[in-house]
C-alpha cells in the first residue's frame, strides 16, 4: 500500500449534518399546521364554506350573535339582546337572509361595550377585524409563556385555532386573558389582576382562580381583579343601564335549560363532562351530581399542586386544563385555552427535556381537537383528560416526596 493511498484512507468522511434542534423541528410542525389551516379556511371561502356562501351571501356563524347584539346596542336597545326573538331578527339582517338555527347572546353585558364598536363596521369586515385583532394576542401571550420563537409557530399551529377562527368565536380572547393572568402573576400581579377582571365577560372560566389566590395570597392580584370587574359593570351600568342585567340573568337561566336539558343546541357539541353525560343520555340530576364531583376533585387537586409543587410551570399548567374540565359549558371554540398549559409544559420540556411520549401524547391531543367535527363526538372533553394525565406525571416527582414524608409521620 503506497503512502499516498494510506493518508487518503486516513482522511475523515464528510461529517454527518447534525440533527436539527428540537425548537426547529417543532417550527417545522407548527408551521405545516398553521398553513394547512390557512389552506382550509381560503378553499371554504371559495368553495362557499367559510365568510360567505355560494350565492356572495354573508354566512351566518356565531360571530353574527356578537354582531347583532352590537347593532342593538347602536340602535339604543341593549337590553334586546337578551330577547331571542329580536336578536334573530337582529342577526337575520345582519346577513340579509334568513337561515336555521339560533346564536343566542349569554354574556354579561359587559361584552356589549366591543360588541357595539364591532358593529360599526358592515359585518363581513367586523368578522376579519374581530379575527385580527384577537388571533395576534392569543399568539403573542402563547409565544411569551413559551419563551421561544417556535412558540409563534406552535400557537397558529394548535388544532384549536381553526375552529375558532372558523365561526368566529372569542376562544382566543379568553385563551389571551387566562395566559396572561398566569404569565404576569409573579412578575406584575397588578396587571394579572385587570386581566383576570376582564375575564368576567366570561366567568364560567374564573371558577378556580378565587381559591388559587386565596391559597397563595395574592392580594394585589385579588384586589386589582375586583376592581376591574367592578368598574367594567359600573361602565356598563352608565351605558345600558339596569334592564340589560336583569335580562342576562334570566338568559342564563333559560340557556342551561334550553342547552343541557332539552338539548337543542346538540349535546355533542359540548365538550365539558355535564354535556358529555347528558349526551351519553344520563339524566339531569345525576349529570350535574357527576359534574360537581369533577370540579371537587379538580378543586382539590389544583389546592394540592398549587401548596405543594415547586414548579410554576407545573401550578400554572394544572390550573389552566382544570379550569376547562370544571366549567359546565365548553365548546370547541373555546379550546386555544388548552393551548395555555400545553404552552407552559412547552416551556418545561424544552428547558429540563421532555418525558417519554409526550410530545407524542401531545400530537395526540392536537388529533382530537381536529377530529371533532368529523366524528361528531365530544373529542375535546378527551384531550383535555390527556393533558391534564400529562401535568400529573409532571406533577408527581414534586408531591410525591411530601407525600412519602406524611406516610412516614403515621
Amino acid at each position: 500500500m503506497t503512502l499516498s493511498t494510506q493518508m487518503a484512507q486516513a482522511q475523515p468522511g464528510p461529517a454527518s449534518p447534525p440533527a436539527r434542534p428540537l425548537t426547529e423541528r417543532l417550527e417545522l410542525v407548527g408551521f405545516a399546521l398553521a398553513f394547512a389551516y390557512l389552506v382550509f379556511l381560503v378553499g371554504s371561502v371559495f368553495h362557499g364554506y367559510w365568510l360567505i356562501d355560494g350565492a356572495g351571501q354573508p354566512i351566518a356563524n356565531d360571530f353574527v350573535n356578537v354582531f347583532a347584539a352590537g347593532k342593538l346596542v347602536l340602535e339604543g336597545n341593549p337590553a334586546a339582546a337578551y330577547d331571542w326573538t329580536i336578536h334573530r331578527q337582529a342577526e337575520v339582517a345582519a346577513v340579509g337572509h334568513e337561515f336555521e338555527g339560533y346564536f343566542n347572546w349569554p354574556y354579561p353585558p359587559t361584552f356589549l361595550l366591543p360588541a357595539a364598536a364591532l358593529a360599526v363596521l358592515p359585518f363581513i369586515p367586523a368578522a376579519l377585524a374581530w379575527l385580527a385583532v384577537t388571533l395576534p394576542l392569543y399568539v403573542v401571550t402563547i409565544r411569551a409563556i413559551i419563551g421561544e420563537r417556535c412558540g409563534i409557530l406552535l400557537a397558529c399551529g394548535f388544532a384549536g385555532v381553526v375552529w375558532t377562527a372558523a365561526v368566529g368565536q372569542n376562544g382566543f380572547v379568553t385563551a389571551a386573558l387566562i395566559g396572561g393572568v398566569l404569565l404576569l402573576l409573579d412578575r406584575r400581579p397588578i396587571m394579572a389582576g385587570v386581566l383576570l377582571g376582564l375575564l368576567t365577560y366570561k366567568p364560567h372560566f374564573g371558577i378556580l382562580f378565587p381559591l388559587v389566590l386565596l391559597l397563595d395570597r395574592r392580594w394585589q392580584v385579588i384586589f386589582a381583579a375586583t376592581v376591574t370587574a367592578v368598574a367594567l359593570a359600573a361602565l356598563a351600568t352608565l351605558a345600558f343601564g339596569v334592564a340589560p342585567w336583569r335580562a342576562f340573568i334570566d338568559q342564563v337561566l333559560t340557556t342551561g335549560e334550553v342547552v343541557f336539558n332539552q338539548g337543542r343546541a346538540g349535546l355533542f357539541k359540548q365538550q365539558a363532562v355535564l354535556g358529555f353525560v347528558r349526551y351519553l343520555g344520563v339524566p339531569m340530576a345525576l349529570a350535574w351530581a357527576l359534574h360537581g364531583m369533577i370540579m371537587a376533585g379538580c378543586a382539590a387537586a389544583v389546592a394540592c399542586v398549587w401548596l405543594r409543587a415547586t414548579s410554576y410551570e407545573i401550578k400554572a399548567a394544572a390550573l389552566g386544563v382544570a379550569t376547562l374540565l370544571v366549567t359546565p359549558y365548553l365548546y370547541i371554540y373555546d379550546f386555544p385555552v388548552l393551548a395555555v398549559p400545553i404552552a407552559f409544559l412547552v416551556r418545561l420540556g424544552l428547558r429540563d427535556g421532555f418525558l417519554t411520549y409526550e410530545l407524542a401524547a401531545l400530537a395526540a391531543v392536537t388529533t382530537l381537537i381536529l377530529a371533532y367535527p368529523f366524528i361528531g363526538v365530544p373529542s375535546g372533553l378527551l384531550a383535555n383528560v390527556v393533558v391534564a394525565a400529562l401535568i400529573a406525571r409532571r406533577a408527581w416527582p414534586e408531591l410525591k416526596p411530601r407525600a412519602d414524608i406524611a406516610l412516614a409521620m403515621r
